[in-house]
Parts: C-alpha cells; structure tokens; sequence
C-alpha cells in the first residue's frame, strides 16, 4: 500500500510513518515545518518529504491519503482541497494504526494532561526488559530505544493516548481509536483550549475511553485526580487499579520514600522497590501507573522496578544540552503552567540550595497561545530564581501576566533578546531550564555559544 500522509512531522504522524514503512508500505509525506529531529528520522527510513500542502501532491496517487489533524479546511492546505474534489480515499492517523497496527493486538493505552510521553517510554521499557518484544508509538524519543516508533514481535503494543481530536472530519480524542485492554488515567485537568471549553468536556472524552475498555481489561487511575474520580463514576465495567495515594488504601499502589529511590506498597505490603536517575514526584507517579500497567500482561512490580533502574527517559525531558563556563543548559518540553511547575520543581529537589534556576520558556502550545493559562504563570514559576519569557507569537502581553514576580521575571521581543539578557545575569553554578513543546529557535545552542565568549 502507498500513504501519502498530510502532517508527517508532527511526533504521532511520523511515528505512524516510521510503523508503516516497518510493515513494508511505501510511505511519502508533507509538511510546512520539515526539520530535524523527525525529518532526519523519517528520511533515514527511506521517506521522501515535501515542504507544504500543494495540489500538485495529488498526482502521487498514493492508495490512501492520511490527515494529521493540524490539517483544516481551506486555502492553507490545497492538498486537502482536491483530495475532497477529486473523491481520492482518505482517513485519520489514529484510524489507520487502529485498523492496520493495533487489530488484534494487547493495547496499553496511556492517557493523561501531563506525563504521557515520559509514562508510555517507561512501560515500553518495562516490556521489553521482561523479554514480551512490545510494538510501541511514543510522543517523543525513549533513549532506551533511540526511536519513536516500532512494531515488535510480542502480542502487546505500547501507545501514547492523546485526548487531543482525531482529523477535521473526525471531532472524538484521538485515544477512543485504541481500543486498549489496559489504559492508564494518569491525571486530567484543562488543557488544548482551544478545541475544549472546560474541563467537563474533556472528562466525557476521557468517559469515551473507559467505555471502549473490555470487562476483563484494566484501568490504572491516579487516585489524587479529582477529575478522575468524576470520569469513573459515570461508569466503568473494567477491574480498576489505583495508584498514587498518599494514605494506605487495600489493593492499590503507593510509593514510599523520595522520587528518585522509593519502596513500591499494595496496601501494606512492599511489592518492590525502584532506584533510579529520574527526578520529580511526577515521575515516581508515572513509575506507579507503569508498573501498574505492565502487570496487567504479566509482569511483577519487582520485574518492573528492575527494568526502571535501567531507565533512560526520553528526549527534551530535562535533558542536559551542554555546559559552559560553569552553568548548565537543559531542555525539556513542559509547556503547561503544571508541568512547568513540576518540572522546576524537580530540579530544585536535586540540585545544592544555593544554586540559582533561571527558567526560560515560551508559551507555544495552543492553548497558552490563546492566554486561557497567563495568570498561572508566576505560580507555575514560584521555585525558579528568575524567569525569561519569549513575547513572540504572542497575542497576550506577558510582561502584565508575569508583573506578580516582579523583578524576577524578564519578558523579551524574542530569542536573540532573551538569551542577551540571560548571559549578562547568569553565573557559573547556575542552571538554565528551557521549557517549550517547539524548537525554542535553537535557544539551547545560542545560550552556550554565547556563554563560552
């Protein structure tokens, strides 16, 4: 079979890419933003790609058209245009992997607001440290493997379960596809404002999901999640594994100890126990539900605690970049006021009190596009010593957002700005958090270039 598939750079679509391409269809994409890492990646694979969304594209004839949802009607995508007029077949990404990867397969579906990448990349790993050879589709890179992507050998099959909508055609979460037999709930708030009002609506999304889980599957819910708790009570005919609460509570999972080196309890009891280099309270729960997850096709807690120890976690999350001149650049890609929290968060837990985090981010995501978020902000940035805000893009004036902090935070015209004012206050022992779902413009690199004059 020939795809042709319309956002082939996006992190699902071109993991659908890298899949296809491993089951032996010949696969061609197109995209306005084609560059590394996933452009290398795919043209590795022998992918051919085409900068933007031109008519022309139609005279491929691939078998079937696939429609990354960053497609929408209109005169930015001609493509999409005579696809429609000229009647060719087409369908979503989450629709073709539903019926050409995951039919007749054990899918272990991760969902959530935060966390997804870093938690499917976990059990990934814990399947395969076990020997099951899953197939996996991640949101990103897990070191472990160096890809985002691959079929696998074994029954089970890893996915990355966004709440995010299918196509323009196609207005459910993507996740409702999956069909999974194991699906984490790993936490919920309001995210993507831009296709959901509130946060109610996204727990029917997520109601959606638990109705597709069989009666002999799993649900693996964090316990602290209010709006977790709501989604369940509107039904739910699946056994459901509990994770994360504080207090002692029969059958479910806690840990005990700090996120870095922490006992595994059921109940009482310890299970297992899991050290390893990750940071973060967020961590030690995505290792909860994990272990919670890989249970369910046969692995032990303490299999998987073994497996984690060996954990490499997945690219831009708190990856160092470099160090000069004694301060340390790192990249992660917290894009939400939550994850922004946590993640400096985790870093102050790790590193000397007397060292300095200067967190650097731009609000690129949809949703802080829209400002839905601005007045979190200085909450989101409480334990950082200095914040520096990129003001490109946006619509919303990020000085006014960010005034609670005072002379704490900097808010600049774009890159080139910032990172000149990042350099002149920066000092060695400090570390330069950058936070963005987006390339940042290089940020990393030009902060070390400038850094080491």
């Amino acid at each position: 079979m020939h795809l042709h598939i319309l956002g082939i750079c996006g992190t699902f679509m071109g993991g659908l890419a890298a899949l296809a391409r491993e089951a032996g269809h010949q696969v061609t994409g197109c995209d306005v933003n084609v560059y590394p890492p996933m452009s290398t990646q795919l043209e590795a694979l022998g992918i051919e790609l085409i900068t933007g969304f031109g008519a022309e594209q139609l005279a491929l004839k691939p078998d079937v058209f696939v429609i990354g949802n960053v497609v929408t009607r209109g005169e930015r995508f001609p493509l999409m245009e005579a696809i429609l007029d000229a009647g060719r077949p087409y369908t979503s990404g989450p629709q073709w992997l539903a019926e050409h990867v995951l039919q007749g397969r054990h899918t272990l579906a991760v969902a959530g607001t935060h966390g997804k990448t870093s938690t499917t990349s976990m059990l990934a790993w814990i399947l395969e440290h076990a020997g099951l050879k899953p197939g996996f589709l991640v949101g990103g890179v897990p070191q472990n493997f160096g890809v985002s992507a691959r079929l696998g050998s074994g029954s089970a099959f890893v996915i990355e379960a966004d709440e995010y909508d299918t196509a323009f055609f196609d207005k459910r979460s993507k996740f409702v596809h999956y069909r999974p037999r194991t699906a984490v709930l790993n936490n919920l708030e309001h995210d993507h404002a831009d296709i959901f009002p509130d946060l109610a609506a996204i727990e029917t999304q997520f109601h959606h999901l638990v109705r597709t889980v069989p009666a002999s599957g799993r649900l693996v819910v964090n316990a602290r999640e209010e709006a977790l708790q709501r989604v369940i009570a509107r039904g739910c005919w699946s056994e459901v594994l509990r994770f994360g609460a504080k207090k002692e509570e029969a059958g479910m999972l806690r840990a005990r100890g700090e996120p870095q080196a922490f006992d595994v309890l059921r109940g009482s009891l310890k299970v297992a126990r899991v050290e390893w280099n990750l940071i973060g309270e967020h961590n030690q729960l995505n290792a909860l539900a994990a272990i919670a997850a890989a249970e369910h096709v046969g692995v032990s807690p303490e299999q998987s605690a073994a497996a984690l120890a060996e954990f490499q976690n997945v690219r831009r999350r708190m990856e160092l970049r470099g160090e000069a001149g004694g301060i340390r650049v790192y990249d992660d890609f917290a894009h939400h006021p939550t994850a922004m929290r946590t993640t400096v968060n985790g870093l102050r837990r790790r590193i000397a009190p007397a060292e300095r985090i200067l967190a650097i981010f731009e609000p690129r995501s949809n949703t802080m596009k829209l400002g839905t978020m601005k007045a979190q902000l200085p909450w989101a940035l409480e334990e950082a010593d200095l914040a520096f805000c990129n003001q490109q893009g946006l619509s919303w004036d990020a000085k006014e957002a960010l005034a609670p902090m005072g002379a704490q935070a900097f808010v600049g015209a774009d890159v080139d700005v910032l990172v000149a004012a990042i350099v002149k206050v920066a000092k060695p022992g400090d570390h330069l958090l950058c936070m963005s779902n987006g390339g940042f413009d290089g940020i990393h690199e030009k902060l070390l270039a400038a850094l080491a004059h």
